[in-house]
């Protein structure tokens, strides 16, 4: 059963500042995710619950680092069942474009959906290395032609339209999914930073303000991520998928789509 979401209303104080900012200025980010609760707050949280910033990193760090390893050939099927479209149980639903695209045109072909990699593997450097590089959490499937126009640019805005995209937009040294989808990799990337801290034999993933930074283990921009984390918060497809993930496969939680206001919290 999905974790009960309940959404907790800002304090007035907080809510009073956000007019008066508003006033002086136009909004550039949406505002703060709401505080949450979920039925694993008592149990699987209990250790973050009430922490923030580096406490906090450091709490959900060794929570979720506890979990069960598949290959990445495992992926293929594992991605049949955590991205099934729920319209349609022969299909699952593509990252970035959005397209419901039958299960078995899993491959490499033009027609085909392939295992994306939200943290772009060469981020860093790991490949398709059990561990990160077979991390369900941030793994999706996605068009083949534009998993490839894709490639391991970092996020950011801007940019034009991307051919079969569904919205989604690319320049020379980033790339920005449909709006539907931007919250999703916001917190598919920041579950990374999370996860991999250098601890475990695998380089050490933190979000930062660039682009372009190729095979060093960063991704930009930090504060896009974060305004698109506000701006698509978690959906009941994102929701499913985490719990599929937790009860059959990892047994571990991506804790942003949980508590999506554990990212302002830390960072």
């Amino acid at each position: 059963m999905l974790a009960t979401r309940i959404r907790r209303w800002k304090s007035v104080a907080l809510a009073t500042t956000a007019v008066l900012v508003g006033l002086s200025a136009p909004a550039l980010t949406a505002t703060p995710a709401a505080a949450t609760t979920t039925a694993y707050d008592s149990t699987y949280y209990k250790n973050a619950v009430g922490k923030t910033g580096t406490s906090l990193k450091s709490a959900l760090h060794t929570i979720i680092s506890s979990q069960t390893k598949i290959s990445y050939s495992a992926v293929w099927d594992a991605l049949k069942a955590t991205d099934q479209d729920p319209n349609n149980s022969s299909n699952v639903i593509l990252l970035y474009s959005g397209v419901s695209r039958a299960k078995s045109l899993n491959g490499g072909d033009v027609g085909d959906w392939n295992r994306e990699h939200v943290w772009a593997k060469s981020h860093g450097d790991f490949g398709e290395v059990t561990g990160p590089g077979t991390d369900l959490h941030h793994l999706r499937p996605a068009d083949v032609q534009v998993n490839s126009i894709r490639g391991n640019l970092d996020f950011d805005n801007g940019g034009s339209a991307v051919t079969n995209g569904g919205g989604s937009t690319v320049d020379s040294d980033s790339f920005a999914p449909r709006a539907a989808d931007r919250g999703d990799v916001a917190r598919m990337i920041l579950y990374m930073a999370v996860r991999y801290e250098g601890d475990d034999g695998f380089a050490n993933l933190e979000p930062n303000e660039k682009v372009g930074n190729g095979s060093n283990p960063y991704i930009g921009k930090l504060s896009v991520l974060k305004a698109w984390n506000e701006a698509d918060p978690p959906s009941a497809f994102e929701e499913k998928r985490n719990q599929v993930i937790y009860d059959t496969y990892q047994h571990n939680r991506n804790p942003f789509i949980d508590h999506p206001e554990w990212v302002e919290a830390i960072w």
